[in-house]
């Protein structure tokens, strides 16, 4: 008999695959020898009240040996011969879209400006050690894109796009942990997520795509209204691809934005967030989170948490919390300090962190940058408060940051807290140079997550300056069936550069409908 069960148990249960098989075999009346193995299929924590109960659904394998597979495992054939379709970007909507092209049956040929996946964790070291940033491999430049090395959180809210599913079953396929297909906020890990990313590479390469690193896109190749190919530029020169062009660019690609106001290709300015990242001691947020005084304990995680407000008409909110985690310097070029978070697997450092973030829409910049009609708008409204903040960190990669209280209260900060920020922290006035529609709503947004959570609200907690890269600061203009440009054919903007989704799993989602899209245009022009 093969069943399945919702549970409620505590944590300690939980962590046990023999406790889960007692308690099932205690609650359902069965010999607990009859049951095999039992297989977690979805995992939550309930930390609501003081005593925290872990909700689990699992399947018990009773009598019987499990035979099917923890995972639905995708097919990939031989497409080396096929007629090739050229993948801009390597990041999570580009990987994603070149492993659907290959199930479809067309060749992906993935263009990449950075380094792959080993090679550009050597540049990041770097950061810290030399302060400068190489501007083609960073944080957000090279294989896998700005989730490679911040985090590889997996959870998304929107299922508007499709269904997450086959992304998490994926990744697994290609070496995540099974655990992403049960936990409610799943996570592979920044020390895991290299290798599963390499593994998807592999994957393309063998079944006869390619892969180019160090090969920036220039321009795209247009012959009437129909994109042919784009032209690129690589340690061997220049060199062009010709075929339709999924367009996965990731949302801090500035020149291709750049590139498409100068070439009229329709774009407009997009609402983000921007803020600051918040740092607390994990052990805090894991005595505030789970209600106790010794914190996590020995079964429990790392404590997320989630906040959200509004202030004056616009959305404060907590964005890519990280449990214990790092901060990281994820500037792409001179002259910006840009800040993000990013976690292992186990979440096991001494810090929690989480972007806090301001509604910034493009209305809201006009009487910040000199041209408020250009679609660019908010992108220079970006590169302003990023060269602010450099200009503020002594011109080098050390962060400007203020304890919280500080900042909430308009004092400054005479000294700082431990941080896990490598590059370092200057005390600094955040309250004062920060744009006044992000400093004050994060002020009241702050006062108002104390009172959410007494304690919260601290001296013991560093905020750092700036948190820009949320999201893309433009869209590309797409027919809403097709996805292809409005005005376009052949041109496929894609995931979150071109301002269509807003992680790595609604990337992916992302990347596959463009796949799917771009191999039907394949079709009708085969006809």
């Amino acid at each position: 008999m093969i069943a399945e069960y919702q549970i409620r148990v505590l944590p300690q249960t939980a962590a046990s695959e023999g406790a889960i098989k007692e308690y099932v075999a205690r609650e359902q009346g069965l010999d607990v020898r009859t049951i095999n193995h039992v297989r977690v299929l979805k995992r939550s924590i309930d930390a609501r009240q003081r005593t925290i109960y872990v909700n689990l659904k699992v399947r018990a394998y009773v009598n019987e040996v499990p035979t099917d597979d923890e995972y639905v495992v995708t097919t990939y054939g031989d497409v080396s011969q096929s007629q090739p379709v050229i993948v801009v970007g390597a990041g999570p909507g580009g990987l994603f879209a070149a492993l659907r092209l290959i199930e479809l049956g067309a060749k992906p040929i993935v263009l990449e400006r950075g380094k792959n996946v080993h090679d550009r964790k050597r540049d990041l070291a770097l950061i810290a050690k030399t302060q400068s940033v190489d501007p083609e491999s960073n944080y957000c430049f090279g294989e896998g894109g700005a989730g490679a090395y911040s985090d590889g959180k997996l959870y998304t809210r929107s299922k508007k796009r499709g269904p997450t599913e086959k992304i998490l079953n994926v990744f697994c396929q290609h070496g995540a942990s099974t655990a992403i297909l049960a936990d409610a906020h799943p996570h592979i890990g920044t020390d895991r997520l290299p290798r599963v990313i390499e593994n998807m590479r592999n994957t393309i390469l063998s079944s006869g795509g390619e892969v180019h690193f160090q090969t920036r896109m220039t321009r795209l190749i247009v012959h009437g209204q129909a994109v042919v190919g784009v032209e690129a530029v690589s340690p061997s020169g220049e060199r062009t691809f010709m075929g339709p062009v999924i367009l996965a660019t990731g949302h801090s690609a500035r020149d291709v934005y750049r590139y498409l106001a100068e070439a009229k290709i329709e774009i407009e300015p997009k609402a983000l967030a921007m803020g600051v990242r918040l740092e607390h001691p994990s052990m805090l947020i894991d005595q505030l989170q789970y209600h106790r005084r010794e914190g996590r304990g020995k079964y429990l995680p790392a404590a997320e948490y989630s906040y959200v407000t509004q202030v004056d008409g616009r959305g404060v909110y907590s964005f890519c919390m990280c449990p214990g985690g790092f901060v990281i310097p994820a500037a792409t070029g001179r002259e910006q300090i840009v800040v993000n978070g990013m976690s292992p697997s186990n979440r096991g450092t001494r810090w929690s962190n989480s972007g806090m973030v301001v509604e910034i829409r493009p209305e809201d910049v006009d009487g910040e940058v000199d041209d408020a009609s250009s679609p660019l708008k908010m992108m220079h409204f970006q590169e302003q408060l990023e060269r602010a903040t450099w200009q503020q960190g002594n011109m080098r990669q050390t962060a400007p940051a203020q304890r919280m209280a500080d900042f909430v209260n308009g004092r400054l900060s005479y000294d700082l807290p431990p941080s896990s920020y490598a590059p370092g922290l200057l005390s600094s006035p955040l309250h004062f140079w920060l744009p006044q529609m992000i400093a004050h709503r994060l002020q009241q947004g702050f006062r108002k997550f104390g009172q959410m959570s007494h304690g919260f609200l601290t001296n013991e907690a560093v905020v750092i300056a700036t948190e820009t890269r949320t999201s893309s600061p433009v869209r590309i203009l797409r027919h809403h069936e097709t996805l292809q440009h409005v005005r376009l054919a052949g041109l496929f903007p894609c995931g979150e550069g071109a301002g269509y989704a807003g992680g790595i799993v609604s990337a992916g989602v992302d990347g596959e409908r463009c796949a799917e899209s771009a191999y039907s245009y394949l079709m009708d022009l085969a006809g």
